[in-house]
């Protein structure tokens, strides 16, 4: 029987793909979303993928949610974190709400969905957690101390909870994408963007597929010496 995979925040840019790798890889998926159901719809009629909407924010909405999929489909055995926002400013215009809506939603949903799963990966002796961290979480950037506060927090979080898990055959590790050409980065000012790739060395945005298959890589069967790593993948942008 596939293994069940969820992936936060899977109907849409870097999610989505990593949603198609895993099932191309022999893996049940169940893609959640936040608001976007027109997206969702049409993800969901053109890749057989199950889009299940729900909070990943609200604890009681994560573990409502949990207990429809597992119903449905089983035991969920792979979680993927991806699911994130940004309310960009600098700290003197940065609103309270601003702050814990990135937190909340970037760093808060990782403790939902891994408290809500972990003791089932436990008692089955396997489980494969990755978080989608950022390189703004290892190099900080201007305008996003929420977004990068939020980022590296996941990092730290990983190697947290992989020391925890590692006795149970429970992987957890965190993959850090550079920029990657997702809606939110084309909605970057073509000037900005030049700038950006311009101090890429390999030339380039990076593009979904290259996350996807670092998550396949890391989520398999045969990964089980790979935990409390975080996987730069970021075009050489920064080497940490």
């Amino acid at each position: 029987m596939a293994r069940l995979a969820l992936v936060t925040g899977g109907t849409r840019g870097i999610g989505a793909e990593v949603s198609r790798a895993l099932k191309g890889a022999g893996r049940t998926v169940v893609a959640s979303y936040a608001a976007n159901d027109k997206a969702a719809e049409s993800f969901a009629a053109e890749t057989g993928i199950v889009a299940e909407k729900f909070d990943v924010a609200d604890y009681a909405a994560c573990e409502a949610a949990i207990a429809r999929i597992v119903d449905a489909h089983g035991p969920i055995e792979i979680l993927v974190n991806n699911a994130g926002i940004t309310r960009d400013a600098t700290l003197a215009r940065m609103s309270r709400e601003m702050w814990d809506a990135v937190i909340d939603t970037n760093l808060g949903s990782c403790f939902n969905l891994c408290r809500l799963l972990f003791d089932g990966m436990r008692q089955r002796k396997f489980g494969r957690i990755v978080n989608i961290g950022s390189v703004n979480g290892q190099a900080g950037q201007y305008g996003q101390v929420n977004y990068a506060a939020a980022k590296s927090g996941i990092h730290g979080f990983t190697k947290a909870l992989a020391q925890e898990g590692a006795r149970y055959g429970i992987t957890v590790n965190a993959i850090a994408p550079g920029y990657v050409d997702t809606d939110m980065v084309r909605a970057v000012p073509a000037d900005v963007l030049q700038k950006i790739i311009a101090r890429i060395p390999v030339g380039r945005l990076g593009r979904a597929t290259d996350i996807a298959r670092g998550v396949v890589f890391l989520t398999a069967d045969e990964a089980d010496f790979i935990t409390g790593s975080t996987v730069s993948i970021n075009g050489g942008q920064h080497m940490y």
